[in-house]
């Protein structure tokens, strides 16, 4: 954890959270649904903000939620990879279903894909995912891409944005 605060910043730090290979991020209050139940890879899909109360909030089977972070990362010469807890995974929550590859050079809040297998009741701050770091050669392309650098909230997917 000697790059933390240097070439790995996470913001806020609590180093109670750090484990031998990885950093404990936690769940914001917040969740986007897609409005429609047929998404389009070259539409703009709607959504709807979903509160996640102190005492709890129940997921539904078969529903992509989308959640975020609470915390900001940023990292240079680092690949961050963003994994379930083993313990949400025990639950039957699947907190990031793909793309939990991350940029170098990422700069952001995560936004989390979660999925349930069964009924399960998240609560808002609770440890959900983990983060971790791999070494990248010296020789490496920075994060170029503008749709997700630099976010302040959950991401919807912009697919629709590799059409036009």
């Amino acid at each position: 954890m000697k790059n933390i605060g240097g070439k790995i910043i996470i913001e806020p730090f609590d180093e109670k959270r750090i484990n031998p290979n990885s950093y404990n991020l936690s769940l914001a209050n917040e969740l986007l649904v897609y409005k429609d139940t047929v998404l389009d890879m070259k539409s703009e899909n709607l959504t709807e903000k979903i509160i996640i109360p102190e005492n709890g909030l129940v997921l539904e089977p078969n529903k992509l939620y989308l959640g975020r972070t609470n915390e900001y990362t940023a990292t240079t010469d680092f690949v961050p990879m963003l994994e379930g807890r083993s313990s949400t995974g025990r639950l039957g929550l699947f907190i990031h279903v793909t793309a939990g590859f991350g940029d170098v050079g990422f700069k952001g809040f995560w936004t989390l894909e979660i999925f349930c297998v069964q009924p399960v009741k998240i609560y808002p701050n609770a440890e959900i995912c983990q983060i971790y770091y791999h070494d990248v050669s010296p020789d490496y392309e920075p994060y170029k891409s503008g749709k997700y650098q630099n976010n302040t909230g959950i991401q919807p997917s912009l697919m629709y944005k590799d059409f036009q």
